[in-house]
Parts: structure tokens; C-alpha cells; sequence
């Protein structure tokens, strides 16, 4: 079959023109999943829609982001000057803000996965469009919404020296939405009228696997250099001691030589640098977790489960989301287990049969596993070449093997003659293509995308994009992806978890949703079907302060994300509960184990009133001092040292904004109770009159000079949390 090529414009609005002459006014729009959402391209469609009543669209995605604005005028005045900063020519998407307005068109609606964590609880039109469904079956339910239109952002570029594109950030589900429309596409006049679009942001870095596309996987592209805007990059959040403890006390149980899943934000990159601990400063992390208690009280499970050395073989990664800190831990050399695209050979390797090192018993083992020709075929040769088995500089030609010098070596494998000439002058020295992490989608800070950009193709290349029905699941090639993901250690982030062992990561239990049920449970239960695989459910014990905190270990909970049936181990900032398999009573114990100690005593007696425990059963005296005072007195040599910063991996914030932020957090927890303790009267006082020190602060909020009387009272606001936070 001919080619199509795509139609290319350097202009949106005729590119759309041209799209709703071909499909009419009934618009269903896909979009990918945060980075690489084409906003502009969206925007443009819902401005039409606004305008004619006429028209319908709806608009299919998820994290749809947006520069964040605040809530309050403090919260403004802070984020004005970081956005500015941060975001400076990134589009925010309109029908975001209009919906959150209570303004969005009676024509237009919204259908969301995946919503940014906590941001749209109070929003009708996303509370009650949202799909609440598992990431591998997005393309399926979008393809059911009638999908005529799927828009992302690409990369242009040159692949083997071929114009290429690459769908970079994104080819989770639009690698499947573009299959799945160009096969309506190719049906001609039978099939539907489709449009699918890529809008060209050479920001993007340009990624491999199947985010590398031909020009014809697109039947429009845009690509005018004044549309190349900045990716959105969240900066990241600042990790707290809880944070640090939830990630060290997971580290322990990943497993050497085997695959790994990490969520991103601050728990994500605790558990980042409680790896690197673990790998690079060996001595000083298994001091940390002799002196905290968790080699003592959880000794077995981390023995079963995982190990405390550094790691000799390394991980390679299987995720939904790539993050910063895979990157962390590839300098590190952590991330270092290189999985192969090849059955036969990652099977060999697996076995042991074969080492990473070339050598004629590579040959042999091949050829014994019968993935080889006795008479090496042309296509035999290929595969050897592909993957470093012979060296650059032979070739194949009428059946025989011809070395770099222009020697021929008949390919009959079954010839000792002719395999001493091969070890002589064709092996290569270690495989290649070996690759280290499978992903499906990237978001990361600014320093991210840079790092992604600033890597040579070989490196890139070691980061292989995958359409979400690959990464999220066992389904298709299972027997190599068992093989890749062997030892997998797959770690989700959880709001609560109840005592019996099920999680609640998505929605309050009023239905409410705070993100989306996203891939964690594909990688739940994907962990329960591979041999030695684990997953691990990590959550702080609790939320809000003082007399506001709350648990975050609940008896039950009326939504959960995770049945209690795929419960595996559950981690805190106290410690680890093992409880795969485990009875009621034994899954109640190992949790309230790492429960927080206010909250022990009524979780207890609820058990014990629902028959899960024995009535005379007592926690433990170990698992009775789970307060912030000990972690906090744990931690603190090791604060001094320069050990567990707020920001371990960098920080786009300046360090005025660093201190600035944490006062302004203090004052909300503050003003939130409503009453001034006895403590944060000398803060008062201080925030009478300006002393020299807060200067600086006050200048970054525009508040050194006020000019009304409610400038004045907020000029006070943030006198007193500088000084009720030690700055001033």
C-alpha cells in the first residue's frame, strides 16, 4: 500500500479548518496524558466551540496542567514571581480555567483519567467526567467515546537517516489511539473520518522505542518554531523527614538483579536516595536502620524480601511514569541491569547460561537453545550483529561469514573449523542494545527534560518508551516480559491504607476524586503474578499537624483503590507490614505495627471490637514510640552532616523562596486553628516592626512598602511566620 504522507501547516487555525471540513462539527479529542498535550492545538478547538453552539466537542485526557495560581493573595504574591520564573511561555489550557470558573459551554465536555493530585475536588465538570478506569484500558473506553480526532505534541528528527517523529513524553496510550485510527484510516472510504495530528515542540527530547514514529503515522503536522514552548516542569517538593524515613525503610526491600516501579514526587525521591544510601554509603545506612529499630524488628522480611548491600548486578526499570530519579540512580549505577528486546537471549541470561560477555560459548548456548541455525541464515547473521555477538565490520554474503579483513568463514555452525575462525575473528566483546528502563510517559522539573535532551542517542536509547498495554501489563511477549521483569519490586504511593490491608489512592470516600486510578493496580497485581515479584504500598502514617492530625491508618474506609485481597506490603515512615497471605488478625497486627502511636489505641480497640484480634492482645513495646519526636531525634546527627536536605536532587527555588515557602505553610497551619499559642507571641511581637533581616522576603512578596491597610495586615501575616519559623 501506497504511503499517506501528512498534510503539513505551519499555522493551527487552517490545520483545524481543514480537520472539521473532513469530520464535521462533532468533535471527540484525544489527548496524552500531561507533558506532551498539545494545548495550543486543544485550545484553538475549544475556542470554536465557544463561539458556535453548534459544535460539540469533547475533550478525552488527563493531568491537564496548569500553572499554579494560589488561593490566597499571600499564596499569589509567592507563585506570581516562581511562575513568571518557571513557566514563562507556557500555554495554561482554557477549558481548565472556564470549568473551574463554573463557566465551561453546555457543549463541551470533559472526560478525565487522571486529574493533578488534590486540585480538582470542588469542580463539577471534572468530579463528574471523570472515568474512573484502569490506565491499560483508556484506549479501549476512548475508542468507545467515538475517537475521531487524537492530537500530541512530537519531536522532529532523523532515525537510521530517516525523518522521523517522536512521540517522546507520551506513547502510552496515543501509540495505541494512532493505531487504532489509522486503521480507520486505511479502511478509505468504508472507515471513519479521523484526524490524527502531531503539533512539533522541538523541546521535547527525542525518545526511542515506539515514540519513534514515520511522518505517515500522522495525517497533519504543525510545525512553526513560534509554537515550541517550554514543557511544563513542577518543581519538585520538598522531602520532609517523614518522606526520607518512607523511603529508607523501602529500600530495604528491593532486590538486586531485578526491576523496579517508583512514583514520582517526594516520596518518590526519598526512596531515590535511600538507594543511593544504601549503594554508595553503605556503612552509614545500615547504621541508620540499626539505630531506628528497623533491622531488628523487621529483619526477616527484608531478608525474604530484599537485602541491605549495595548493588552488584543492578535494576532496570518497568514503570507507567519515568521520573527524575531514574535518572539519579543510573549516574549512581544503580539502574544498570540492561533487559533485552530478544527472547532467546534475556532467556539465556536469566539462566546464566550466557554472561553480558561475548564469547563463542554465547554461540553455542544460542545455537543449543535452538535460536540459532546449525547453517547461519541472513537473518541468523542480523540478530548476532544487532546485539554485539559479532563484531562491526563483518558481514554475510553467499552463505558465508566475512571478517573485517575480507577473510571467508562458511556459516555451518556445525564445523568446529569454522566456530574456531569465528571465536578468532568475529566476536564482538559485551552485547549491546541492552536497555535499562521500559516507560511510558515522563514528567519531571525543568533540570529533567534538559538532562533527557543533553543525553547522546546511546543513552537515550537506554530509555525505551512503550505504549501502556506493554509497561502496565503481562498480556502480549509475557514469557520475555516475565523474563525483564524478574524480581520486580513495584512501589505505589497510597493516601490510606486500612487496617486489614486494602489502599485508598484515588477518591475520598463521598466519590470524590483526588487523581485517578492510573497504573497502580496493573502493577499490584502485575507484582502478584511474577515469580519473586512484590508490590510495596508506601504512605506517611498521617496528615495535617498537631491537634489537626489525623491517621492515615484507618479501620476502613468507604472507597478504596486496592481490594485487601491484592494486599502485598505496606510501608510508613515507622516501618514495614509484610502481609501478603497473611490472616485478618495477622494483617491487623504487622499495620497497626507501623501506625502512628496516637492512633494505635482506637484502631486496637475497633479490631478487637470487630473480632479481628484477641481481646487480651497488646501491641507490642517496640511498636509503641512511633512519634515524629524519635524519628526527628534519629535523624538530626545526620541533618548535621548535611545528610537528608530538603531538597537532595536540586531545587528551582531560590533559597529566600525556600525559607519563604516553609514560614507561609507554618502561618496557614497557624491561621487554620484559628488561635495563637503562647509560643507565638514573641512571633507577634516581631512582626510589629520590620527588622533588617526580613527585608529581602518582604521585597520578594511586594509587601517592603505597603500601600493599603490590607498590604499593611499582610506585611504583618508574613513578619509573623518568618519569625514564628526562626528566619527573623
Amino acid at each position: 500500500m501506497e504511503k499517506q504522507m501528512p498534510k503539513m501547516y505551519d499555522q493551527i487555525a487552517p490545520c483545524i479548518d481543514d480537520i472539521m471540513s473532513k469530520i464535521g462539527k462533532h468533535v471527540t479529542l484525544g489527548l496524552p496524558i500531561a507533558v506532551g498535550k498539545p494545548t495550543l492545538v486543544a485550545n484553538e478547538f475549544y475556542r470554536r466551540a465557544k463561539a458556535d453552539p453548534s459544535m460539540t466537542l469533547l475533550i478525552m485526557s488527563g493531568l491537564n496542567l496548569e500553572k499554579p495560581k494560589g488561593k490566597s493573595e499571600l499564596e499569589r504574591r509567592f507563585l506570581g514571581p516562581l511562575v513568571a520564573r518557571l513557566f514563562p511561555d507556557y500555554p495554561d489550557p482554557e477549558y481548565m480555567i472556564d470549568s473551574a470558573r463554573n463557566a465551561l459551554p453546555d457543549n463541551v465536555s470533559l472526560r478525565d483519567f487522571y486529574v493533578t493530585p488534590g486540585g480538582y475536588l470542588n469542580n463539577q465538570y471534572v468530579q463528574q467526567g471523570h472515568i474512573s478506569s484502569n490506565y491499560t484500558h483508556v484506549p479501549r473506553d476512548v475508542k468507545n467515546y467515538g475517537l475521531n480526532v487524537a492530537a500530541v505534541m512530537v519531536r522532529r528528527g532523523m532515525a537510521d537517516g530517516q525523518e522521523a517523529y517522536s512521540l517522546s513524553s507520551n506513547a502510552d496510550a496515543p501509540a495505541d489511539m494512532i493505531a487504532e485510527l489509522l486503521g480507520e484510516r486505511r479502511k478509505g472510504a468504508e472507515g471513519r473520518k479521523v484526524a490524527v495530528l502531531g503539533q512539533v515542540n522541538q523541546n521535547l527530547p527525542f525518545m526511542y522505542g515506539t515514540a519513534k514514529v514515520e511522518p505517515e503515522a500522522f495525517t497533519e503536522i504543525i510545525d512553526n518554531p513560534n509554537f515550541y514552548h517550554q514543557l511544563f516542569g513542577p518543581p519538585r517538593e520538598p522531602v520532609t523527614v517523614t518522606d526520607y524515613f518512607v523511603g529508607v525503610n523501602t529500600s530495604p526491600l528491593i532486590l538486586d538483579d531485578g526491576c523496579i516501579q517508583i512514583g514520582i514526587g517526594s516520596l518518590g525521591d526519598a526512596l531515590s536516595y535511600g538507594l543511593m544510601l544504601r549503594h554508595s554509603h553503605n556503612d552509614t545506612y545500615k547504621k541508620l536502620l540499626k539505630e531506628t529499630g528497623l533491622l531488628a524488628n523487621h529483619a526477616d522480611t527484608i531478608a525474604a524480601a530484599g537485602g541491605l548491600e549495595p548493588f552488584k548486578y543492578g535494576l532496570s526499570v518497568c514503570t507507567e511514569l519515568v521520573i527524575d530519579g531514574f535518572l539519579r540512580l543510573m549516574d549512581a549505577g544503580i539502574i544498570k541491569r540492561n533487559v533485552y528486546e530478544n527472547l532467546p537471549l534475556q532467556r539465556l541470561l536469566n539462566q546464566g547460561r550466557i554472561s553480558e560477555e561475548v564469547s563463542i560459548k554465547t554461540i553455542e548456548e544460542l545455537l543449543a537453545d535452538g535460536a540459532l541455525s546449525a547453517k547461519l541464515t541472513e537473518a541468523d547473521f542480523k540478530f548476532l550483529s544487532e546485539f554485539g555477538i559479532l563484531r562491526d565490520g563483518v558481514s554475510f554474503s553467499n552463505g558465508s561469514i566475512v571478517t573485517a579483513d575480507g577473510a571467508s568463514i562458511p556459516a555451518d555452525l556445525s564445523v568446529g573449523s569454522n566456530m574456531d575462525a569465528i571465536a578468532k575473528n568475529c566476536l564482538g566483546s559485551s552485547l549491546r542494545n541492552g536497555l535499562n528502563v521500559h516507560g511510558s510517559f515522563f514528567l519531571g522539573p525543568q533540570s529533567f527534560y534538559k538532562a533527557l535532551n543533553d543525553m547522546t542517542e546511546e543513552e537515550r536509547n537506554k530509555i525505551r518508551m512503550r505504549e501502556i498495554s506493554f509497561t502496565n501489563q503481562l498480556y502480549g511477549d509475557e514469557e520475555l516480559k516475565r523474563l525483564q521483569r524478574k524480581n520486580a519490586r513495584f512501589v505505589n504511593v497510597s493516601l490510606m491504607t486500612t487496617i486489614l490491608g486494602a489502599a485508598v489512592s484515588d477518591a475520598l470516600d463521598d466519590g470524590r476524586v483526588v487523581s485517578g486510578v492510573g497504573g497502580q493496580y496493573n502493577f499490584v497485581c502485575m507484582a502478584h503474578e511474577i515469580a519473586n515479584g512484590r508490590s510495596i504500598i508506601i504512605l506517611r502514617s498521617t496528615r495535617g499537624a498537631g491537634e489537626e492530625t489525623i491517621s492515615n491508618v484507618v479501620f476502613n474506609y468507604g472507597h478504596v483503590t486496592i481490594p485487601r485481597h491484592l494486599k502485598d506490603i505496606i510501608v510508613t515512615e515507622y516501618g514495614i507490614a509484610d502481609v501478603r497471605g497473611r490472616s485478618d488478625s495477622d494483617c491487623v497486627r504487622a499495620i497497626l505495627n507501623i501506625a502512628d502511636s496516637r492512633f494505635q489505641n482506637d484502631l486496637l480497640e475497633k479490631a478487637k471490637k470487630s473480632l479481628k484480634v484477641r481481646k487480651d492482645y497488646k501491641i507490642p513495646d517496640q511498636f509503641r514510640n512511633n512519634y515524629p519526636e524519635r524519628l526527628q531525634a534519629a535523624i538530626k546527627p545526620y541533618i548535621k552532616e548535611g545528610m537528608f536536605q530538603p531538597f537532595p536532587f536540586g531545587t528551582d527555588f531560590t533559597p529566600e523562596e525556600i525559607k519563604l515557602g516553609k514560614a507561609l505553610r507554618g502561618l496557614k497551619a497557624v491561621m487554620e486553628k484559628k488561635e495563637f499559642k503562647l509560643a507565638s507571641i514573641p512571633s507577634a511581637l516581631k512582626a510589629l516592626t520590620p527588622p533588617s533581616a526580613s527585608k529581602i522576603y518582604l521585597e520578594r512578596m511586594g509587601l517592603d512598602k505597603p500601600k493599603s491597610p490590607k498590604e499593611t495586615v499582610m506585611q504583618k501575616l508574613v513578619l509573623f511566620a518568618l519569625a514564628n519559623d526562626g528566619v527573623i
